[in-house]
């Protein structure tokens, strides 16, 4: 088995008197699709932004064996953790390209940046013929993948994606994980917040079922696509 790329343990998070995390234990293994599912409010969001240190929390948190606990946003991205957030957060202002060097800010090896964004463009050519439109006058899937290469351009050792079929037509959503996929087939880590439980699970290898900051079920992704009580409370079967 692969090693652990994240590891969590008790972990919590507070956003005043409300205890968003409850004590939840997780990891995450090298070149692994893992996912999050569970119905809105159910902690899903916090955990990634507890990782990337968005949101201050308190447990244990191990990136490959380092400490994580104190390290802020900035050097964990430079670590190798990179985000996709909810709501896709490009910046409206500025082309595609500025976004995607917007991604790589952490890094110093123009050729390696040079190569990721010819691979960013590969992956996404729609972005390629939009190379100089501002991101906010970009549709909605556009955007995402926009988002999505922008956190490739950091070279992350695990990726963090956050809802990426928000909002998004069917087509795309399918485009979408149709890409995801292929990442993870390229030796990509990836951590998946996703509403669309069931597109989730098919591209998963292991999920965890949050509900209301705990984490109350834990299993291979086709197990639980196979378990009753997923299928009723999450799959609408």
């Amino acid at each position: 088995m692969s090693s652990p790329i994240i590891q969590a343990e008790n972990l919590n998070v507070h956003y005043g008197s409300i205890h968003a995390l409850k004590g939840i234990t997780f990891q995450v293994n090298k070149g692994e699709v893992v996912s999050l599912i569970g119905a809105n409010g159910a902690g899903k969001t916090t955990t990634l932004r507890a990782l990337s240190g968005l949101v201050p929390c308190t447990g244990k948190l191990y990136f490959e064996d380092q400490d994580l606990t104190k390290v802020p946003t900035f050097k964990r991205v430079g670590l190798g953790l990179a985000q996709s957030p909810e709501g896709r957060g490009v910046f409206p202002q500025m082309s595609v390209e500025e976004n995607l060097t917007m991604g790589a800010y952490s890094r110093s090896d123009k050729g390696g940046i040079k190569q990721d964004m010819d691979m960013c463009l590969e992956l996404f050519p729609r972005l390629k013929e939009r190379l100089w439109q501002m991101a906010g006058t970009m549709s909605g899937g556009e955007q995402q993948m926009l988002a999505i290469s922008r956190a490739l351009m950091a070279r992350p050792k695990i990726l963090l994606l956050d809802e990426p079929s928000l909002g998004l037509a069917p087509l795309i959503v399918a485009q979408i994980f149709d890409i995801v996929k292929k990442l993870n087939q390229e030796g990509m880590t990836i951590l998946l917040v996703e509403q669309n439980a069931r597109m989730a699970l098919k591209i998963s290898h292991r999920a965890y079922v949050l509900e209301t900051g705990k984490i109350v079920m834990q299993d291979s992704a086709v197990n639980l696509l196979n378990n009753n009580e997923v299928r009723k409370s999450y799959l609408g079967v």
